[in-house]
């Protein structure tokens, strides 16, 4: 990256005030002023330099994760969970592409994190050195944006911008790639005083005329909804909407993401909506003639088949990110600017209304068709149950994190999202792994709060070495897993849409060994890993429970323990997630009940 000719002219005349100090010192100092407390950081050749002076601070909390990737997840959860970016620093090669996918789930949701990974000397580059890859060029499509440093001399500028871009607009991620021969390249010019790069400048006022616009289809309209996504949890524009909200009665439901943007107690909440999402919601979706959509990029799981979403109603899309705005669905009205300002701007305009007739026709929808289900056999736990203890018990505070796939649908449904930033579950990307090491990510930015880890038996192996972490740490992370020995969302898919054929996805060595192999040996265990044993190991605390009656007081004997827990819960095998609309249908197509 160059820098323009005025900034190194102010540089080289700061020089005589600025003392000389290397590139590795330059980015531990950056972090020290930019406000950083928590650094996830793994340790190469290429990047020892960077090591050598994070040692030497006494302002940054150093975490060593167990796996690259579960570092990046771990700075994703901590931003997820406080609102400030999220740091993770690795080496060149497999430690730079160990993050690709967090880096991926961090852009596919909207969560501000930086990363800095070590690269070959620039002299080196393309000849195919020892851990050499072309990080810049594979996390391109997957990073808000990324730099190549050449020159020591733009590292100041480049360390204060990608702070900048990783926090405002629409937060990403952003990645440094500093070569080696940079880190231990001396510099004496100073920090910016302030970021102005060219060409990025995000929109954060919504325009006049589209507020003024939008206040009158409000104002108009006799079956408003709200569809509220991550950008509101992001602007902060928690209390703006619920402000839209009840002055204008208008229901509001909300995607994955924005679960917690909209008190799910509040009468005016209809909770999730989409392919799993409360059968309410999406009736409402289907019969507005207003959607508002805020901070939502609707997403498939959503829309379901195009053509025929939200029919009845006018479109106003309100993003701060241009490009969101009718990419996916057509859009009558296009608002740019963040959440947050455009419904403080919005609020005067819009004129108390009671809309009584909607009102109770979507509530009484909500009665009709609450998220619920039905214990499948005597004696086994449902792992619905499991989560709705988990709502009762650890209260509206609680912090959850949640892998992929049934844990985590169920998770949105059986648990009360009251408040922002209390859900962390990786939305756009569908990461499996992204549940333990978020939890351990959100624990260290919250260290207050109780912060649980749902998962399942398939998830929890793709980052169970960072439990390590959590128990070094003392961090109290209390980590439930629903084992229902099936890799569960897939083997659902499986039987609703491949005939039932079941193809590897069962996690049980019964289930998946010739018959003649168990026979002979009837010592083969059931199911590996045990996970008692696993987190024993890692010098946490662990039970398994399988009777019912026990969840409950499982669940309260963890939770009140201040030390790190695993909770193996033995579940129904054969429970599926219900209600369902399946992919690229409509509310005409809605499964209630599969089996």
């Amino acid at each position: 990256m160059s820098t323009g000719q005025n900034q190194i002219v102010g540089g080289q005349e700061a020089a005589a005030q600025s003392p000389q100090r290397t590139g590795a010192r330059i980015v531990v100092e950056a972090l020290e002023r930019l406000g950083v407390d928590t650094v996830f950081a793994y340790p190469g050749g290429a990047i020892l330099d960077v090591f050598d002076e994070l040692a030497k601070s006494d302002k940054l909390h150093l975490i060593l994760p167990r796996h690259e990737q579960g570092g990046s997840h771990m700075a994703d959860g901590y931003a997820r969970a406080t609102g400030r970016p999220g740091v993770c620093i690795v080496t060149s090669g497999p430690g730079a592409t160990n993050i690709v996918t967090g880096l991926a789930t961090a852009n596919m949701d909207g969560v501000p994190m930086v990363a800095v990974t070590g690269q070959v000397s620039t002299k080196a580059v393309g000849n195919d050195a020892f851990q050499e890859a072309d990080t810049c060029g594979i996390t391109r499509p997957i990073t808000k944006h990324n730099f190549f440093v050449r020159d020591v001399n733009d590292l100041p500028r480049i360390m204060v911008e990608a702070f900048h871009i990783a926090t405002t607009g629409k937060p990403g991620p952003v990645l440094v790639d500093l070569p080696k021969d940079v880190q231990i390249s001396k510099t004496a010019v100073p920090f910016p005083q302030e970021c102005d790069r060219v060409g990025y400048k995000p929109q954060v006022e919504g325009h006049p005329k589209m507020l003024s616009r939008l206040a009158q289809l409000v104002n108009s309209s006799s079956q408003p909804l709200i569809y509220a996504g991550g950008g509101v949890i992001s602007a902060g524009a928690v209390e703006a909407l619920s402000g839209i909200a009840h002055k204008a009665s208008i229901p509001v439901a909300t995607t994955l993401m924005g679960l917690g943007a909209f008190p799910e107690s509040d009468p005016l909440s209809l909770r999730m909506v989409g392919m799993h999402g409360l059968i309410a919601a999406n009736k409402a979706l289907a019969a507005c003639d207003l959607l508002i959509s805020v901070g939502s990029r609707f997403d498939d799981r959503v829309t379901g088949k195009v053509s025929e979403f939200a029919p009845n109603a006018r479109i106003a899309h309100i993003d701060i990110d241009p490009s969101s705005i009718g990419k996916s669905v057509r859009c009558d009205l296009p608002v740019v600017g963040d959440a947050k300002s455009v419904f403080e701007a919005l609020l005067p305009l819009v004129r108390p209304a009671s809309h009584e007739p909607w009102i109770s026709r979507c509530m009484k929808w909500k009665s009709e068709d609450p998220f619920s289900f039905e214990q499948m056999h005597e004696g086994v736990i449902m792992p619905q149950a499991v989560i709705s203890a988990i709502d009762s018990i650890a209260g509206p505070d609680a912090v959850i994190s949640t892998d992929v796939g049934q844990n985590q649908m169920w998770s949105c449904q059986f648990i009360t999202h009251d408040k922002p930033r209390n859900f962390l579950s990786s939305g756009g990307l569908g990461t499996m792994g992204f549940g333990l090491p978020a939890a351990i990510g959100a624990q260290i930015g919250r260290p207050d709060a109780l912060v649980v880890c749902v998962t399942g038996d398939g998830g929890v192996q793709m980052n169970a070495q960072e439990l390590v972490v959590a128990v070094e740490h003392k961090l109290p992370v209390k980590v439930v897993i629903l084992n229902n020995t099936w890799l569960g969302n897939v083997r659902q898919w499986q039987d609703m849409m491949y005939r039932g054929v079941r193809s590897m996805t069962n996690l049980s060595q019964s289930g998946r060994m010739p018959q003649e192999r168990i026979e002979r040996d009837p010592a083969l265990p059931e199911y590996l890993p045990d996970f008692v044993k696993l987190a024993e190991a890692h010098g946490a605390k662990a039970r398994r429970v399988s009777d019912p009656a026990a969840v409950e007081g499982a669940l309260r004997e963890a939770f009140a323990d201040p030390r790190p827990w695993v909770l193996e819960f033995i579940v129904e095998p054969e429970a599926d997630i219900t209600p369902m609309i399946p992919p690229g249908k409509t509310l005409k197509e809605l499964i209630r009940k599969f089996k």
